[in-house]
């Protein structure tokens, strides 16, 4: 009888090991973590997301008028029914109803149903916050804009689609289901709110693991233990004495990051970069000082601080049940800072109790985003006015209160309170700006940021440059960086490889097929598609088919975004498959009109066909809808130089280099076109633009040689020195 029990305990557990976990409800939960449950009911993961009713709305819909660039909407309750009168997708007023609600404070959002399962979100918001605060009103997050139907940022457009921009994030266990064929969305879910097992996982095995007699499932039954251990710092020392698992910061960046989606199949326990691709410091998003600039959601920025690199975690920091700090204002620091030590006045140099004595103030200033919503920058970094003198559009903590002064004030203040300018590890603006702008010096600066002690992140951000300054040295630092431990840089290495020739390349790029993190097997195969298959070994073949699939089921993940369908239609077209590359073509432009990249690409490949006029009227369709759209029009001049049409041809390569003056390119091929006839013109072009492209290698290049042509042998020369030195990596 005791064989036959142990035989049966040992077929539970083979049949639980092997049975995926399923979601079983918030309710399950309650009996045994009342305290849990009861912090998160009223929190911001529990309000998420809401059926819209009496309770959960909290705008004001009593006939309320809110007028939008003359466009008047109208809030107002119809039977028990919540509705809105605004504009449609054909610019004209309709009646929706209002089906849920999103969020709570301190702005709330609402979502009306369409057609084929799409739900979009609205762009009037509610402003939660009290009326001493300038809130209980209804505003339109693109207040500064002109926003109209037919603009992606409009709220029937794509850029406010639930269904692809918001559900995973406000939902547990959100599949969204989109059928390609027929354009529409089955999107489930399992709680319609971030409950319990968003977090934790699917709870099934937990629940089995409480019934056991012996308790024999790791982590209780769940994916992963996320258990907070309390008193994990010493202050003498401040340095860990229990390390928490990687992967809790992971369970966050699954919604706390500005990321691509790979896939719906995350759960807690599971790789990040297996199912999400981040962003690194681009620009647009982040200043080259690695602050926020756009919407980015705290995780890049936390893996830019010292706080990360020493252990913190998410938890540390935030009760994950309520959301809050675990301690109110600074003392959030104090729980790891010594307290008497920083809110010292040798430390902060203010006033004690100002705002500037505020570790909160100074080290995460605050930016605001969606209208109202003021969120801290979690890269937690030293103070640097002394950047914002040389790069007046960065930010900075000093300057953001003290309004009547100026950066040099600052930067001078800052070097008299301590005797130097504190840098802290987050020392890489200058080296972004340079690589961003293409300056002389870049390769340098990039360089200094690879064997510095800087973020991971910052590294990897770099290294995506590595391609722009193709040399022995870079090419062999970019194998170099192949080699990283980290997936974030190897895929950059890749990116930066595809520069190089393609002997040099394909069998390196081939190798990372086999990396165990997706994002690094996909970007191997999209490069790989481009190459004919006809030299490689059945098994070689095999390896790239299987990784290939793999990539083109990421692009079908959200078929319905015009840069996933270009995606496709490109990766079609290197695989001979025209028909499918030109099915998604036209589906990218069907997707989104205005889809620029569409047009490019689309035309060329209609190039290809032989099907020049063709894609001539592909892009004088794409300029009647965006008549200043730069690339467009040095597209179109191409396309006049290809059919020996010279004079047309200057016209529009003029347009785009006009319409985008620091675009070094659009620059370079029209001063080319003009010195054929003109070199003193081309001379005059490309001056103009190298000022703000100095480690322009096309921009220096071109200068040589035209001042040679007309004769000026001191400039030509001149230029010539400076490209010598460009074609060269410098290292101190």
């Amino acid at each position: 009888m005791k064989i036959l029990s142990i035989l049966l305990f040992l077929l539970f557990q083979v049949l639980c090991a092997e049975t995926n976990a399923t979601y079983v409800g918030d309710q399950s939960c309650i009996n045994c973590h009342a305290t849990e449950f009861g912090e998160w009911k009223g929190s911001h993961h529990a309000l998420a997301m809401m059926e819209a009713n009496t309770t959960s709305v909290k705008g004001d819909f009593n006939n309320t008028l809110l007028n939008y660039n003359g466009m008047i909407s109208k809030f107002y309750k119809k039977n028990e029914k919540f509705m809105v009168r605004t504009d449609g997708e054909d610019g004209k007023l309709h009646d929706f109803e209002i089906a849920y609600t999103f969020g709570i404070y301190p702005l709330q959002q609402y979502m009306v149903k369409f057609p084929k399962g799409r739900v979009q979100v609205l762009d009037i918001a509610w402003d939660s916050r009290s009326k001493a605060e300038g809130g209980q009103r209804w505003f339109h997050i693109h207040k500064d804009d002109n926003v109209t139907a037919g603009d992606p940022l409009h709220w029937t457009g794509p850029n406010l689609n639930w269904n692809y921009m918001c559900a995973d994030c406000h939902s547990t266990n959100l599949k969204k289901n989109y059928n390609e064929k027929t354009r529409s969305y089955h999107t489930t879910w399992d709680l319609i709110n971030v409950s319990c097992e968003a977090c934790h996982g699917p709870a099934s095995k937990h629940i089995a693991w409480t019934k056991q007699k012996e308790k024999t499932l790791s982590h209780h039954g769940f994916p992963l233990s996320l258990k907070y251990k309390k008193g994990r710092w010493d202050l003498n020392t401040t340095s860990l004495k229990a390390k928490v698992n990687h992967q809790e910061i992971e369970v966050c960046a699954k919604c706390h990051s500005r990321r691509t989606q790979l896939d719906d199949d995350f759960v807690a326990g599971d790789r990040f970069l297996d199912h999400h691709l981040p962003v690194t410091l681009d620009e647009g998003l982040y200043f080259p000082d690695g602050k926020i600039e756009d919407e980015v959601y705290v995780y890049d920025s936390f893996l830019q601080s010292k706080m990360y690199a020493k252990g913190v975690s998410c938890s540390d920091c935030h009760n994950p049940h309520t959301l809050n700090r675990r301690a109110s204002g600074d003392k959030v620091c104090f729980q790891c800072h010594k307290e008497k030590k920083y809110t010292a006045s040798s430390h902060h140099h203010h006033e004690a109790g100002s705002t500037g004595a505020s570790c909160i103030s100074c080290h995460m200033p605050p930016r605001t985003y969606m209208g109202v919503d003021s969120r801290n920058d979690h890269s937690f970094r030293i103070p640097r006015p002394d950047i914002s003198v040389s790069m007046p559009e960065v930010p900075n903590a000093c300057t953001i209160c003290h309004r009547d002064h100026n950066a040099t004030w600052a930067a001078k203040q800052v070097k008299h309170w301590y005797g130097k300018t504190p840098k802290g590890k987050q020392d890489f603006a200058h080296a972004l700006r340079s690589l961003r702008d293409n300056m002389a010096d870049a390769p340098k600066e990039l360089y200094g940021v690879l064997m510095s002690d800087a973020p991971t992140i910052a590294k990897a951000t770099v290294t995506g440059y590595l391609g722009n300054y193709p040399s022995r040295q870079t090419y062999m630092t970019t194998l170099q960086m192949l080699r990283s431990h980290d997936a974030t840089i190897r895929r950059k290495a890749l990116e930066a490889l595809q520069a190089f020739p393609p002997k040099l390349r394909i069998k390196e790029t081939f190798k990372m097929l086999e990396d165990p993190v997706k994002i690094v097997r996909m970007e191997a195969a999209r490069q790989l598609a481009a190459f004919p298959m006809g030299s490689l070994s059945p098994i070689q073949k095999q390896l790239l088919g299987k990784t290939i699939t793999e990539y083109e089921k990421v692009l079908r993940f959200s078929a319905e975004r015009p840069e996933n369908q270009l995606s496709l239609a490109n990766l079609y077209r290197h695989k001979k498959m025209p028909q499918k590359a030109e099915s998604a073509y036209k589906e990218a432009l069907i997707l989104q009109p205005l889809f620029v990249p569409a047009y490019v690409n689309y035309s060329n490949f209609l190039i290809e066909q032989g099907r020049s006029e063709e894609a001539f009227a592909l892009l004088q369709l794409g300029l009647k809808k965006l008549p200043k759209m730069a690339i467009l029009h040095h597209a179109i001049g191409l396309w006049y130089i290809q059919k020996k049409q010279k004079d047309k041809a200057l016209l529009e390569l003029k347009k785009a280099a006009d319409l985008e003056p620091d675009n070094a390119r659009f620059s370079y091929v029209y001063a080319v076109a003009l010195g054929e006839k003109n070199p003193k013109m081309a001379i005059h072009v490309l001056e103009s633009v190298y000022p703000k492209h100095t480690g322009d290698l096309q921009i220096v290049s071109g200068l040589v040689y035209y001042y040679k042509i007309v004769g000026d042998s001191e400039k030509s020369n001149f230029f010539e020195q400076k490209a010598k030195r460009l074609r060269q990596v410098i290292i101190k």
